[in-house]
């Protein structure tokens, strides 16, 4: 079903869709848990433009494409491309068509995504738009919840830190209005999630918004921590104001239920404590692993692989 399609809002995949993601993930991790190699790309490249910083996104991406059977051509910064001469995104998605069979973005400019697949006649994946939305970090995010937990209905999910630019963070309150769940949001006044974002949240959406995580935290099914992202503020006071507001250590753990988990979209600075990473609730390295079979079904599913 999403043969050819782009994908560079969470707005692009319907509810049944997800389901056959979900399917198709699982499939592919189980062939990767199997060592099979698969060949449903052969002969097939991707096109990755990463201008901005990017560890398991770009690597994910790219080696979901090589597990696939496929290759990939990169950029791996806009001064390394002809972006730094003057070219346009428009002009350099005419340029990457010619050369690969799928094209994958990040981009500091929120919109970017969009406006290059406007100009493409391959597919576009967006990566990361500003702080816009990623997309295909919410599908793995959606997919890490109902794998660990076994449904994704029901539970009480709260996102704590940077709900203002994290654009993961937009692309996540967007899907879950999709299940039957409860969200906390909990941050700083200054990074409160922006009002283009509530304003296409339903009404009756069950949400309490929040400054106090101690509050939420017994409710909690999945707690889903946010960096704090410095390279977003244009007023570096402001960033001094909000950095080391939420910090998640084994105290905090102590007060989560039994069968809850900790998520986070990573990198982490100091949200939380490196001791949490024994902890069974720690999802988040588990979380960015789901990154390659998730992606691998996405773009299999893009080209039409068998």
């Amino acid at each position: 079903m999403l043969k050819n399609r782009s994908i560079v809002s969470i707005d692009d995949i319907g509810d049944n869709e997800l389901d056959d993601i979900f399917k198709a993930t699982d499939e592919m991790s189980n062939a990767l848990k199997q060592g099979k190699v698969l060949k449903l790309l052969d002969g097939m490249v991707m096109a990755t433009f990463f201008y901005e910083p990017s560890t398991r996104t770009r690597l994910s991406f790219e080696s979901a494409m090589h597990r696939l059977g496929g290759s990939v051509i990169s950029v791996s910064e806009a001064k390394s491309s002809s972006v730094s001469k003057g070219e346009t995104l428009a002009d350099t998605v005419r340029m990457a068509e010619g050369y690969a069979d799928i094209i994958v973005i990040r981009h500091p400019m929120e919109g970017a995504a969009k406006l290059a697949s406007r100009f493409s006649s391959k597919p576009i994946i967006n990566a990361g738009d500003g702080s816009g939305q990623h997309p295909t970090q919410t599908i793995l995010d959606l997919y890490t919840i109902k794998r660990e937990l076994g449904e994704i209905n029901g539970k009480e999910i709260t996102i704590v830190g940077d709900l203002r630019y994290g654009r993961t963070v937009h692309s996540l309150l967007l899907a879950l209005t999709k299940f039957d769940v409860s969200i906390n949001l909990v941050s700083p006044e200054i990074l409160k999630v922006p009002d283009h974002i509530l304003s296409r949240l339903p009404k009756g959406i069950k949400m309490k918004v929040a400054n106090d995580l101690d509050s939420v935290m017994e409710h909690t099914d999945v707690l889903y921590v946010t960096r704090i992202q410095k390279e977003r503020f244009s007023d570096q006071t402001e960033y001094q104001s909000v950095i080391g507001s939420y910090s998640i250590d084994m105290e905090a753990v102590s007060k989560m239920k039994e069968d809850s988990i900790i998520m986070h979209p990573l990198p982490r600075v100091d949200e939380i404590a490196p001791d949490v990473d024994s902890s069974p609730k720690a999802a988040y390295f588990r979380q960015a692993g789901n990154g390659v079979p998730v992606r691998m079904a996405l773009v299999s599913m893009i080209l039409g692989g068998k």
